[in-house]
């Protein structure tokens, strides 16, 4: 009965912070679209093999996400047919990011159930926790290509521990195909990280067979059965594959900064700690009592016969954020297969104090309600921030501040009674689904208006519903991507000289007629509607005389 309630629980608490709101705005930056229109190109051809983009070999990253994605949009093509907004039935915003919330879920169903297998009594605090990270929530509502990697590698590290204590060759399968799933997700990074936690940890325990013991011939036999036949099948039909994917988009990303994404070497420490929120407290403070603990009892401390697994987790924490670390490209979603290590250490912190019978100081409460504050303002203040990203101190705010001020002097207030420990999950729960509840319900047509092309795009329909020529002039490429994927079409940029004959529509950033119209000299341009939440302009540019 008491694991039929908890799994009710996590259902219950999955299906809303993972599925709840998937196309409340629409898809956002460049990435988003990017991925979903490939999906829809290799459906749309029934190819399984070649990724495209426009027509054009797309060859950055794996197919995994397309292939989820593309079993989304057949489904929904099965179940809603005919039209559904700006594109045929069934390729949505919501079905691009199904899979993110799908895989999330599957993460969390595997979190509990080996958690259970390996730390009784831990599982639901370590699944709950991890189910209500600021990082896992926003990357489930997301159409990349990080979730998918986050929980096949999760999976992968906990079948191998789970192996690793009882020697079940079957967790070691798991491990392998999870691995492979990882390969097919984002590359050979997933094996990457995998062995050097391994062998770290090997090291640390002097356990110098457990690597040897790893490399079992019918798990790599697996793996290459899983990975293998799209990576051998991608290459022969294009022979580009192993330059583009294995030389530049993972070797020449890793060592040099050509795809622009340079960060500060530190950029992952910060980025880690909001990824974590609001349960960033409790996973410092589970870091600092180990740090104190080796510094106490040196290498007892790390050797000792019941201490593998909080070792365990912290390399799984710590690898990641220092392998990336070192690239010269950095993007937050990069250590997001590092989270769920950190929640399941939190988790376990949290169960010792239990143990313990600790209380919650004030301290420790009041910083906990101040997170989950913190997450609350960013959701209540979205609107502003999104319509400018320096945003003054304005009359709302006198509405806004006091909810969150609210909730963090009743989470405090909670947190220090005697049931304080009992109760910081429901009330941390209750913080987060509140947050996410505004965002999605109250904050996303401002994320729509100003970060989003779909706007854009129904403007555009607004004045022909025609497929006509669509052209952008220095409006960057995040509307250009996005405009490819609501309008189904490839866009044209004036920056790059592809200035249509026929007549087309002009996107340019406000006042920019001047500019623009010096380079079609003796065409008509008429102004059609202003996008003021993204400062643009719509044009209609007549057709090029003589033709």
């Amino acid at each position: 009965m008491r694991s039929r309630t908890e799994i009710l629980l996590l259902v219950t608490c999955c299906g809303f912070l993972f599925f709840y709101g998937l196309g409340a705005f629409g898809l956002l930056g460049a990435d988003e679209p990017r991925y979903a229109q490939v999906a829809r190109e290799m459906l749309n051809r029934g190819d399984w093999i070649s990724p495209t983009l426009n027509g054009k070999p797309w060859l950055e990253k794996p197919p995994l996400y397309y292939w989820q994605a593309m079993l989304s949009y057949r489904v929904a093509r099965t179940l809603l047919p005919g039209k559904e907004g700006l594109s045929v039935s069934g390729v949505s915003e919501k079905c691009a990011r199904l899979p993110g919330a799908i895989d999330a879920a599957l993460m969390i169903a595997a979190i509990y159930f080996f958690v259970r297998r390996l730390r009784p009594g831990v599982e639901l605090d370590a699944a709950l926790i991890t189910t209500s990270c600021a990082g896992i929530i926003g990357f489930a509502h997301a159409a990349s290509t990080d979730m998918p990697l986050t929980a096949s590698f999760t999976v992968a590290m906990l079948a191998w521990y789970a192996w690793r204590e009882s020697q079940r060759r079957l967790d070691l399968a798991i491990f392998y195909v999870a691995l492979a799933l990882g390969t097919l997700a984002k590359g050979p990074v997933a094996p990457a990280l995998a062995a050097a936690i391994i062998a770290l940890f090997a090291f640390a325990r002097r356990e110098w067979n457990v690597a040897a013991r790893t490399l079992w011939i019918p798990g790599i036999a697996l793996f290459l059965i899983v990975a293998l036949p799209w990576y051998l099948a991608v290459q022969i039909r294009n022979p580009d594959f192993f330059r583009v994917f294995i030389l530049e988009h993972n070797l020449a990303r890793f060592s040099s900064n050509v795809y622009h994404h340079p960060e500060p070497f530190w950029f992952y420490l910060p980025v880690f700690l909001l990824a974590t929120m609001p349960w960033t407290l409790w996973f410092v403070m589970a870091i600092a009592e180990r740090v104190r603990l080796v510094w106490r009892e040196r290498r007892a401390a790390i050797a000792g016969p019941d201490d593998s697994w909080p070792l365990f987790l912290i390399l799984w924490v710590v690898v990641p954020i220092i392998f990336f670390s070192l690239s010269q490209s950095k993007l937050p979603g990069y250590i997001l297969p590092a989270v769920p290590a950190a929640t399941v250490l939190a988790a376990e912190y949290l169960a010792a104090r239990r143990e313990r019978q600790a209380g919650i100081s004030f301290a420790a409460a009041l910083a906990h309600g101040l997170l989950c504050a913190a997450l609350i303002f960013a959701a209540l203040s979205a609107p502003r921030f999104a319509y400018s990203r320096h945003p003054t101190w304005g009359p709302e705010m006198r509405f806004i501040v006091p909810i969150p001020a609210l909730f963090a002097i009743a989470i405090a207030a909670t947190l220090v009674t005697r049931a304080g420990r009992q109760m910081l999950r429901p009330v941390t729960l209750l913080a987060i689904i509140f947050s996410v509840g505004v965002l999605i319900r109250f904050c996303a047509p401002a994320i729509d208006a100003t970060q989003s092309s779909r706007p854009i795009a129904e403007a555009m329909q607004g004045f022909s519903r025609e497929p006509v020529p669509v052209a952008l002039y220095h409006v960057g490429r995040t509307p250009q991507y996005g405009l490819d994927f609501y309008l189904n079409r490839a866009t044209q940029s004036y920056d790059s000289g592809q200035i249509p004959a026929e007549a087309h529509l002009l996107l340019a950033p406000a006042d920019a007629q001047p500019a623009f119209s010096a380079l079609i000299p003796g065409r008509k341009v008429s102004y059609l509607t202003s996008l003021p939440a993204r400062k643009l302009e719509l044009y209609w540019v007549g057709k090029k005389l003589g033709d």
